[in-house]
């Protein structure tokens, strides 16, 4: 085979093919009967089953992930909550309740990212301005 004949075997694999038998006689005795017409070796039911056995793999995915997620500490108020410093100065109470709040969800941060170095410097900078604020609050009384 030379160079041309290859080319135009090649060209010919473009053009329409004609199928080996008539297919428009099992699709006229599909629409008379009133059922859609299916390829061979697919049914609805396989499809049905195929369908349910993704939505199992799913669920049992959904269920294994739920279990490998750590646990959220518990909500119940520590001691550092309840013993929080309380300014006499009205002014100063609203500050000193939203850095206790702040300190409390920094450090839950902190229990589920140990590591977090971002969350070590927020605390740090919380405690720094609670002690400004006690500063505050011993200068001012």
């Amino acid at each position: 085979m030379n160079d041309f004949e290859w080319r135009r075997r090649m060209r010919d694999l473009g053009q329409p093919q004609a199928p080996g038998r008539d297919l428009w006689a099992g699709i006229e005795q599909a629409i008379d009967a009133g059922r859609p017409a299916t390829p061979k070796g697919r049914t609805p039911l396989r499809a049905t089953w195929f369908f349910a056995a993704g939505l199992a793999a799913v669920t049992v995915l959904a269920i294994g992930l739920a279990r490998l997620q750590p646990a959220l500490p518990p909500t119940t108020p520590d001691i550092a909550a309840s013993s929080r410093w309380k300014p006499e100065d009205p002014r100063l109470a609203g500050a000193a309740i939203e850095l206790g709040a702040a300190q409390i969800e920094l450090r839950q941060a902190i229990a589920q990212a140990p590591d977090s170095s971002a969350l070590q410097r927020l605390l740090e900078r919380t405690e720094q301005q609670q002690s400004r604020l006690r500063q505050l609050g011993h200068d001012a009384g």
